[in-house]
């Protein structure tokens, strides 16, 4: 079997908490006591294009939150989205590790809005973890559409046997176990250095 020389890492789940998923939402609509389902309803109708950059965040939250008159800012909504965002300690150190170690091509496969994706690596240094940052804010491809692995594969001018796909939900590592690419599903960040050790990623 081919050594594993790309690993391409889902950031939500994984290196961070997920920024803006429907637990965030669910905070979010209860904070700015706003209806939760409506919400919901009006993200997903967006969704896409917010997380592909075709829609930036003031046409989001127009969308989503500011079609009527609040008692709160454009402003204060932006900064509670952002204040969602945690690092996992452990997770995090491990990817700097393995980028220092130079034995890998490191990248970003996540799914992500501009700028929150933006925000996210500013905040966290994930520029010391990742050699680039293939998010579907910049390539319009969102996981777990087949195209989103093809382009990592292409841009990496790696074969699927050579890549490794960290990512914490299960519909992501299907898609990308069935293009041949091997896989890790990221149940708990912490124990994500032993589980590399395990598979010959040290």
């Amino acid at each position: 079997m081919a050594d594993i020389s790309l690993l391409l890492w889902d950031v939500g789940g994984v290196v961070l908490s997920n920024g803006w998923d429907q637990h965030a939402r669910a905070a979010a609509a209860e904070r700015f006591s706003l209806d939760r389902a409506e919400l919901e309803r009006r993200h997903l109708s967006v969704e896409a294009a917010f997380e592909t950059g075709r829609l930036d965040w003031a046409g989001y939250v127009s969308a989503t939150v500011f079609y009527e008159p609040r008692p709160f800012s454009p402003e204060a909504f932006r900064q509670f989205m952002l204040d969602q965002s945690r690092e996992n300690p452990a997770a995090l150190a491990t990817a700097r590790t393995l980028k220092t170690s130079g034995r890998y091509t490191m990248a970003a496969l996540n799914n992500e809005s501009r700028e929150l994706n933006e925000y996210r690596i500013r905040t966290f240094g994930l520029r010391d973890a990742f050699h680039v940052f293939l998010s579907s804010c910049y390539t319009r491809l969102r996981k777990p559409d087949p195209a989103a692995f093809r382009f990592a594969l292409d841009l990496a001018q790696r074969p699927p046997e050579e890549a490794l796909f960290l990512d914490d939900r299960p519909e992501n590592v299907a898609a990308a176990a069935r293009l041949g690419l091997r896989t890790l599903q990221v149940r708990d960040p912490g124990q994500l250095r032993e589980e590399l050790v395990q598979i010959g990623v040290a």
